[in-house]
């Protein structure tokens, strides 16, 4: 933005430019961030129009400037000229490799949006137009250059300076346009990463709101938005010139390159499984030319290339700890799991009295009994009649399919009610919304105990040791069900189970919302099955809460320095400013309850 603006230099004296130039390039930033929280839906139609449109301009005017100025410029297209410059500058040469790397930087947003588009339709947009349309802008400049060696003692915008005069501010309105489209562009694809990393437990929860209802990639996150226009605006003004932030921002391209170039040698022979002499043969070459202009670009570290190094060792810090944090939390849940022995001792009711109702215990375990768990038992004087283990997963794929989406399984006995749900989701999966999210669940478990939970089939959980042996099963599809009010059924509980289309019905007083499951035509139940039904839908009617755990994390006696700073401090920092699994989930905070424990690691 600040380059597009700087085009503003030609048109106002010296004077003014401290004056204009920076405060216009803040408004432009604050009004962008400003309007993230409508979605790109709005106004997206209007960015493919712009982007050709400053395409064609760049064409055009660096195509004019090549016949007017110097139409031999296309022999700079041959590598030897490159080979006879660095030959004949030596280190001044190289260094200018910094300044060089700036031609790319800008070119490189088009692949922050890789995950709402596919791969074909960027390499065909950046072939036949992007790539030809830069290369007849930088000639076109070549050319104008290669006539006005004394341009730089006036001013250092190689650019408008080689825009005709007469129709420099249309093409000043359409620069700043592009800018803040591209701009655009890696702030969503910022919140896409982070999106991600929070998938993968490598950043805090944050707030996410999907901004559109069709496509699924437009999110938004209010706090990375912020934070990015703080740091936006604090570079902005503390640099005051393109000089310190094109430093910056070329030392952040080139290592971004040089870090892809390294993985994606490991993705030749771990995913392509291609040949490791071909691997090295792709490091080797494209290594050593991104390393050329890594060194170039080190140079200028205290001259403004420190920001976004300094910027990346905090942020990886961060979430190495919220990473490492969220592992140790793991592991002190599975070591502190409560033994079966325990459970079946508490017998069918638990030793508490069980009211109507589904409580959904929220856990990151998928077998066991949490320790958590203990706690409710201990504290509270009742609960509720169904008892669901809920388990959200993100595995590290982008989809999980629909049908393998549930997994349901049964701890203990089954009079004791107590049921696991295992919830897979891709880093690039939506959840559904709370109401959505308790229809299926409630569907997924319907379906688990209609269909029966043989040894074989669902697994079993052997009271007689402490060791839990429970088998959950995929629910492809759960059992339907349908919530009405019914102003017919007065008074008194009915239920119904017909032989055509067959519902297995429930309702309780004039206003109460019936539920009733819709049974495949064939199927045979059972009465214990019935029964389990039966308390299910009693269960669905009175209502549906959630109770989780607060963990607060302590390091143990006798551990190191570094332990304790990265436990009780920045984790529990972060931990304290992120979102729960609570607010992370939607879950409804008025039929939500939190316990709180301390575990040390």
């Amino acid at each position: 933005v600040f380059s597009a603006v700087s085009g503003l230099e030609l048109e106002l004296d010296n004077e003014q430019h401290e004056y204009i130039l920076l405060p216009v390039t803040c408004a432009i930033l604050v009004g962008l961030f400003t309007l993230q929280h409508y979605g790109t839906h709005r106004v997206g139609f209007l960015f493919a129009p712009v982007v050709c449109l400053w395409l064609l301009c760049i064409s055009i005017i660096g195509l004019y400037n090549i016949l007017h100025w110097n139409p031999h410029v296309y022999r700079a297209l041959s590598p030897y000229y490159a080979y006879k410059f660095l030959q004949k500058t030596q280190r001044g040469g190289w260094m200018s490799l910094g300044g060089i790397l700036l031609c790319v930087t800008g070119s490189e947003a088009m692949y922050a949006d890789l995950g709402h588009f596919s791969q074909s339709s960027i390499k065909i947009a950046f072939t036949s137009l992007v790539y030809p349309a830069l290369i007849l802008a930088y000639m076109g400049q070549a050319a104008y250059i290669s006539r006005h060696h004394n341009f730089e003692n006036i001013n250092h915008i190689g650019f408008y300076v080689s825009v005709p005069e007469k129709i420099r501010w249309p093409v000043l309105v359409i620069a700043i346009l592009a800018a803040v489209i591209g701009s655009q562009a890696v702030i969503t694809g910022t919140f896409s990463i982070i999106k991600q990393c929070c998938s993968l437990s490598c950043f805090p929860k944050v707030k996410i709101v999907h901004t559109s209802s069709t496509v699924h990639g437009q999110i938004y996150i209010p706090e990375i938005n912020w934070i990015l226009m703080i740091l936006c605006l604090a570079v902005t003004i503390g640099f005051r010139d393109t000089k310190h932030l094109t430093n910056a921002q070329g030392l952040a391209i080139i290592t971004v390159m040089l870090v892809t170039t390294c993985l994606m040698s490991l993705v030749i022979v771990l995913c392509w499984n291609n040949s490791i002499v071909f691997s090295l043969v792709f490091l080797l070459f494209f290594g050593a030319i991104e390393v050329l202009y890594f060194s170039a670009s080190l140079v200028k570290f205290r001259e403004g290339a420190w920001v976004p190094i300094m910027l990346s060792l905090f942020f990886m810090i961060m979430m190495c700890v919220w990473h490492y944090g969220t592992i140790k939390k793991y592991e002190f849940d599975v070591e502190n799991k409560v033994s079966i022995s325990w459970l079946l001792n508490l017998g069918p009711s638990l030793g508490i009295v069980r009211v109507r109702g589904i409580g959904l215990i929220h856990t990151e375990l998928m077998s066991g009994i949490p320790a958590i768990f203990s706690h409710f038992v201990t504290n509270l004087p009742a609960f509720h009649q169904v008892l669901v283990f809920l388990c959200i997963k993100s595995v590290p794929i982008p989809h999980i399919r629909p049908e393998e989406r549930f997994w349901v399984g049964r701890v203990g006995p089954k009079q004791y009610r107590l049921y696991r749900v295992v919830v897979r989701y891709g880093y690039r999966d939506v959840p559904k919304d709370d109401i959505e999210f308790e229809k299926d669940l409630v569907c997924s478990i319907a379906e688990f105990i209609r269909c029966g939970d043989s040894d074989d089939q669902n697994g079993s959980l052997d009271g007689a040791t402490d060791h839990a042996c429970e088998r959950l099963s995929s629910i492809s599809k759960g059992l339907p069900f349908q919530e009405d009010d019914d102003s017919e059924v007065n008074g008194s509980d009915s239920s119904i189970l017909s032989t055509g289309k067959e519902t297995y019905q429930n309702a309780v007083g004039p206003k109460a919302k019936r539920v009733r499951f819709v049974l495949p035509k064939d199927a045979q139940i059972d009465g214990e099955v019935r029964s389990e039904l039966q308390e299910l839908t009693d269960a669905r009617e009175a209502g549906m809460s959630f109770i989780t755990g607060r963990a607060h994390m302590k390091a143990k006696s006798g551990s190191g320095l570094v332990k304790k700073i990265a436990i009780n401090y920045i984790y529990e920092f972060l931990r304290r400013n992120s979102r729960g699994s609570v607010t992370a989930a939607n879950i409804p905070h008025a039929s939500t309850l939190e316990v709180g424990m301390v575990c040390q690691v």
